[in-house]
C-alpha cells in the first residue's frame, strides 16, 4: 500500500464552475483518485475554494455585496456542483478558515526565517478610478518579449515568461479599460533565485523518471531560464495578514501564495477533524509517499515553481540552507497533471462573454455520467479539445446507451426472464474461457493506463472490453436457446455473461461512479457499490483566528468501503429482476435546443 495524495485545484470562488474548469481539475482527479483507492492505496484527495484577492472585491462590488457574502455564496454553490458531479473529496473546504489562515502564515515565517523572502519597493498597479491595487491577472498589455497583444500581468501565455504587470506594453485595465497607475510600495518578494538550482535538480529529476506529461515538462523547464524574485504580498484589505506587517492592515498575502498553501493546510484541516491531528504527516512527511497535482494548463507555473520553490524555502533546501520548522520536511509534487484547455466549438469557455456551459446547467438536464463520459474520452489531456452538442449526444447514445447500457440491460432482461436469478456455470467451453480472460485482462491494461493519467485510453480500452462482452453474445446467441435440452448451456452463457457485466462494472466505476450503483443494483447488489461525497456543514476550528467564520459546507466522505480493482465472483442465485434502463438515450434534437439556448444568451 502506498499513500497518494490528490491534489486538485481550488477553484476560484467568483462563480459557479464551467464544465471546462472540471475538464481540466475535476474528473481527471477524481477518475485517478478512485482507481488508486480500489488499487489499495491510501488516497488523500484535498482540495477547497481559493476566496482572497482583488477579482472578489471587483466582482463584489459589481454584484453589490461584501467580498464575504460573496465568496461564501459562491463556496456554497461549488461544492454543491462537484459534490453533484461525484468528485470524492476527503476534505472540500476554503481559503477563509482559521486553519488555512494558520498554515499560511507558519509557512512564510518560516520561509522568511531561512532567508528566502526579501524585503523590496516594487511597482504596483492601481486601478485609477478606485485607488485600488489591480491583480496581474487583471492587466492586460503587449509582452515585451513576443509582442503578443493579449499578455497577462503575470505571464505571456503565447511565449509562456513570466512578467511583472510594469513590463507590460501599453498595458490596460480588464476592469475598466484605463490605463493603470503605478505606484512604489514595499512588498515581501519570495527568492526564486536563491531556490533556482534546487528547482532546476528537482525537475531535471522529474523528467528522468518520465512520468510527467512532455508539454509539462518542458514548458517547466523554460521558465526556469528567467528565473527572479516574485511578490508574494499587495496593497489589498482582503486576505490573510501578513505577520510582521500588523501595523499596516492593507498589506496581504498574494492569492496565489496562500491558495497554493492550500493543499498542506486542507490535510492538516482534514487530520485535525479526522480525530489525529498528525494524520496528515503521512502523505507530506513520509518521502515514500506520492503526490499528484491535478490542474489546467493556465496554472501550471504555480504548481511547477512557485509551489515547489515554497517547499523548498520552508524545508531550508535552496541556496542558503535553513531548517524546516513544526510541519517538518514537506514531499515536493511527484507529478503536476496538467490538462489543455476544454473550448466550445473553436471558441474558449468565457463567462464574461455568455460563452459558457455551466455545471449545474448540465447536471440538472442530464446527470453527471453524460458528463463525466465525455470529459473522459475526449477531453483535452495532452492538447486542447473541443466540446460540441452533437459529440456529447452522439457518445451518450452510441455508447454509454447503445454500447454498456445495452450489455447491462439484455444480460439483466434475459437472466430476468429465464432464471430471475443468477444462474449456475456448467462446462465452459473455449468461447466462455476467452471472453472471460479478456475481462480479467482488462484490469490491468485499464489500470496501468489510468496509474499514468491516460483517462482517454483507459475509458477506450474498458469501452473495448465491454465490445468483446456484446459480441460474446452475439455469438452464443442465448436469446435463441428455447430448447429444454439447451438449458444447462443457456444458464452457463448467462452466467458467463453476468459476471463479465459485474467485472465491467469494475472497470468503469472510477469514470462512471453514479453508473456503477445503478449497474450493481441490477445485478442484484445492495447498498452502494462505490461510496459517494456528500456535503456536510462544519464548525470552523479557530473562531479566533481572525478568519470571520463560524460554520460553513465542507465536501467529505466515507470511502474505506471501496472495491478492490479485481473480479469479484458473482453469487449463483441472487435475484435479478427485468432492468430499467440504467442510461438515457437523449433525442438529437438536444443539439438544436442547446444551440438556440446559448445564442440567446
Amino acid at each position: 500500500m502506498t499513500r497518494v495524495l490528490s491534489a486538485v485545484a481550488w477553484p476560484y470562488a467568483n462563480g459557479p464552475r464551467h464544465i471546462g474548469h472540471v475538464a481540466g481539475f475535476g474528473v481527471p482527479s477524481d477518475v485517478f483518485s478512485r482507481y488508486m483507492r480500489m488499487a489499495g492505496h491510501d488516497v488523500l484527495m484535498v482540495s477547497g475554494s481559493d476566496e482572497h484577492g482583488t477579482p472578489i472585491l471587483v466582482l463584489a462590488d459589481k454584484a453589490g455585496t461584501t467580498a464575504r457574502e460573496f465568496v461564501e455564496r459562491n463556496h456554497a454553490v461549488i461544492a454543491q456542483e462537484l459534490a453533484d458531479l461525484g468528485c470524492s473529496y476527503d476534505l472540500y473546504t476554503r481559503t477563509t478558515t482559521g486553519n488555512h489562515y494558520r498554515v499560511v502564515q507558519e509557512m512564510f515565517r518560516r520561509c522568511r526565517d531561512n532567508g528566502y523572502f526579501v524585503a523590496q519597493a516594487q511597482q504596483v498597479a492601481l486601478e485609477p478610478s478606485t485607488g485600488r491595487t489591480l491583480p496581474d491577472r487583471y492587466i492586460e498589455g503587449t509582452c515585451p518579449i513576443c509582442r503578443y497583444a493579449e499578455a497577462r500581468g503575470d505571464q505571456c501565455d503565447n511565449c509562456g515568461n513570466q512578467l511583472d504587470p510594469v513590463d507590460l506594453l501599453e498595458p490596460r485595465s480588464k476592469v475598466t479599460g484605463a490605463t493603470p497607475e503605478f505606484v512604489e510600495t514595499e512588498h515581501w518578494f519570495l527568492d526564486l533565485p536563491a531556490l533556482a538550482e534546487a528547482l532546476t535538480a528537482w525537475l531535471d529529476g522529474r523528467e528522468r523518471d518520465g512520468d510527467w506529461r512532455p508539454n509539462v515538462i518542458r514548458f517547466s523547464q523554460n521558465i526556469l531560464s528567467e528565473i527572479r524574485p516574485r511578490a508574494m504580498t499587495r496593497d489589498i484589505d482582503w486576505g490573510i495578514p501578513v505577520p510582521g506587517w500588523e501595523d499596516q492592515p492593507t498589506k496581504r498575502f498574494y492569492v496565489w501564495f496562500d491558495a497554493v498553501i492550500g493543499y498542506l493546510s486542507a490535510s492538516v484541516e482534514w487530520a485535525r477533524r479526522s480525530g489525529d491531528d498528525d494524520a496528515w504527516r503521512a502523505w507530506w512527511n513520509d518521502p515514500d509517499a506520492l503526490s499528484y497535482y491535478f490542474m489546467g494548463k493556465d496554472n501550471i507555473v504555480f504548481h511547477s515553481q512557485i509551489w515547489p520553490a515554497e517547499l523548498l524555502a520552508h524545508n531550508g533546501q535552496g541556496a542558503r540552507g535553513g531548517e524546516p520548522g513544526d510541519l517538518g520536511v514537506l514531499n515536493l509534487p511527484t507529478e503536476v497533471v496538467s490538462s489543455e484547455f476544454l473550448t466550445m466549438g473553436d471558441q474558449q469557455f468565457s463567462s464574461s462573454r455568455g460563452h459558457v456551459l455551466y455545471v449545474r446547467d448540465v447536471l440538472e438536464r442530464y446527470g453527471p455520467d453524460p458528463l463525466r463520459y465525455f470529459i473522459c474520452a475526449a477531453g483535452p489531456e495532452t492538447s486542447d479539445a473541443a466540446f460540441t452538442w452533437a459529440d456529447f449526444v452522439t457518445r451518450n447514445n452510441s455508447e454509454l446507451v447503445a454500447g454498456w447500457g445495452n450489455l447491462v440491460n439484455r444480460t439483466a432482461t434475459m437472466v430476468a426472464k429465464n432464471f430471475g436469478e443468477v444462474p449456475p456455470a456448467h462446462a465452459l467451453e473455449p468461447v466462455d474461457e476467452a471472453v472471460l480472460a479478456a475481462v480479467r485482462a482488462g484490469f490491468d491494461q485499464v489500470g496501468d493506463l489510468l496509474r499514468r493519467h491516460r483517462l482517454r485510453a483507459a475509458v477506450a480500452e474498458a469501452m473495448r472490453v465491454v465490445g468483446e462482452v456484446n459480441k460474446y453474445l452475439t455469438v452464443t446467441e442465448p436469446y435463441k436457446m428455447k430448447d429444454p435440452a439447451q438449458r444447462d448451456r443457456l444458464a452457463t452463457v448467462l452466467h458467463v455473461a453476468v459476471q463479465c457485466v459485474s467485472d465491467c462494472n469494475t472497470l468503469l466505476a472510477p469514470f462512471l461512479p453514479h453508473a456503477a450503483n445503478r449497474v450493481h443494483a441490477v445485478l442484484g447488489g445492495e447498498g452502494d457499490f462505490v461510496p459517494m461525497p456528500r456535503v456536510e456543514q462544519v464548525e470552523e476550528l479557530d473562531p479566533d483566528s481572525g478568519a470571520g467564520l463560524t460554520t460553513y459546507p465542507v465536501i467529505t466522505g466515507d470511502y474505506a468501503a471501496t472495491p478492490a480493482w479485481a473480479s469479484r465472483t458473482v453469487v449463483v442465485g441472487t435475484p435479478i429482476a427485468k432492468p430499467t434502463p440504467v442510461f438515457t438515450k437523449l433525442d438529437p434534437g438536444v443539439v438544436d435546443e442547446e444551440i438556440a439556448r446559448l445564442a440567446g444568451g
